[in-house]
């Protein structure tokens, strides 16, 4: 299993760059950020929000915040409105537990959103569905367009829209299961879908999807978490130290739809290959990310199998390290360009531009339509099963 060694002559480098990196509005979300928090956040540890400000009542059933916590006091903040990772706490470089995961403070507050997927379980297909059509053994199915032209994550209410059935049967373990019937946003078959969210001992955050069908369907779980190793709260993202283990990309077209080719990242701002702040080359004049305002493109990891390693990324303050271990043969990385200051996080700060970033384990954008890619259909008497980890730990 290859891991990326974040090496100290490396990182400074990387986080020498930082410094001509940032656009204007970054270095002025940075200032009103920095200035806000220095006294409070160096005080205290973050805190998970309120269990009470999360039991409510969505479409006849009942909403809750579950707690998971390991030996090593990592914990996790899940609640069943959406399957949602609300809270993160992982230790920091001072050993500080700083919450990772930008969410909000109560279960209403998720429903009113402008951003329908802060933390959310994501199905029954991620991603894009170019023009909402798809076909299998000669039948076309038609589903909602909530994307301009396009089907993204499942339709107008997907996965995260939902009240999944949970069961905690430990400290460090929660089981979500849903069943999406036939026809549901314009899906093929009754989908019974279990995910299993764990910590390991090793501060491990484990996300297992399983699901079975009793038609022919399409099936792409994820989890759309969106990061901040710094803290929620913390300001820009574009100083976090990235690498992907992914050689080639999809590159789209201007309604972010893959044009079925792999194309190589050498020589792009596509370049993870190697340590780069995430924000050294987004102002370049590259065609992709003036398509997706930045990055939001779909990574194809280098080939192996098994839970391998996908990704890793570090914070810049915080110096909280995170390895991404995936079965799966994609990675979609977004670096929050379509983040707008409309909501209130937990921490009381705005979801402004590109404050958050995600690491989406997945199989390829629009693969419904797209026969050279991964398939993702699921037929009856077959298990859909795939098993990703976020992995956490300090880079002094």
């Amino acid at each position: 299993m290859m891991m990326f060694k974040f090496s100290l002559p490396v990182l400074a480098f990387c986080l020498a760059a930082i410094t001509s990196c940032n656009n204007a509005s970054d270095q002025a979300s940075n200032t009103s950020d920095s200035s806000a928090n220095d006294s409070s956040s160096k005080e205290q540890s973050a805190q998970i929000p309120d269990r009470k400000d999360f039991q409510d009542n969505i479409d006849g059933k009942k909403t809750d915040l579950f707690i998971l916590k390991n030996a090593n006091g990592m914990t996790a903040a899940i609640t069943n409105y959406g399957g949602r990772i609300v809270s993160l706490l992982v230790p920091d470089k001072n050993g500080k537990l700083t919450d990772v995961v930008v969410g909000f403070s109560s279960v209403k507050d998720y429903a009113n959103s402008t951003e329908s997927y802060f933390g959310a379980t994501i199905g029954r297909v991620g991603n894009r569905i170019a023009n909402g059509k798809f076909t299998i053994d000669g039948k076309q199915y038609t589903l909602f367009t909530n994307n301009g032209r396009n089907t993204l994550h499942g339709g107008k209410k997907g996965f995260q829209a939902v009240v999944w059935d949970a069961t905690q049967p430990n400290d460090t373990t929660l089981e979500l299961r849903y069943l999406s019937k036939d026809m549901e946003e314009g899906f093929p078959g009754n989908l019974n879908v279990k995910v299993t969210y764990s910590l390991t001992a090793d501060n491990g955050f484990k996300c297992e999807y399983e699901a079975t069908t009793d038609k022919k369907t399409v099936v792409n779980l994820t989890n759309h978490a969106f990061f901040n190793l710094n803290g929620e709260g913390s300001g820009t993202i574009n100083n976090h130290v990235l690498q992907i283990n992914a050689d080639k990309y999809n590159p789209v077209d201007s309604t972010l739809i893959p044009t079925g080719k792999l194309e190589p990242v050498a020589g792009t701002p596509f370049d993870f290959t190697k340590p780069s702040p995430i924000g050294a080359r987004i102002e370049e004049n590259n065609q992709q990310l003036k398509y997706g305002k930045g990055y939001d493109h779909n990574f194809v990891l280098n080939a192996g199998s098994g839970l391998r390693h996908a990704a890793t990324a570090v914070g810049d303050q915080s110096g909280i390290q995170m390895d991404v271990f995936t079965e799966e043969p994609g990675l979609q990385f977004y670096g929050g360009n379509f983040m707008q200051g409309k909501n209130t996080f937990k921490a009381g700060k705005k979801d402004d531009f590109r404050t958050a970033f995600c690491l989406e384990t997945q199989h390829f954008p629009d693969a419904p339509n797209q026969p050279s890619f991964p398939s993702i259909i699921l037929a009856p008497g077959k298990t859909y099963h795939t098993t990703s980890v976020f992995k956490f730990s300090v880079n002094k």
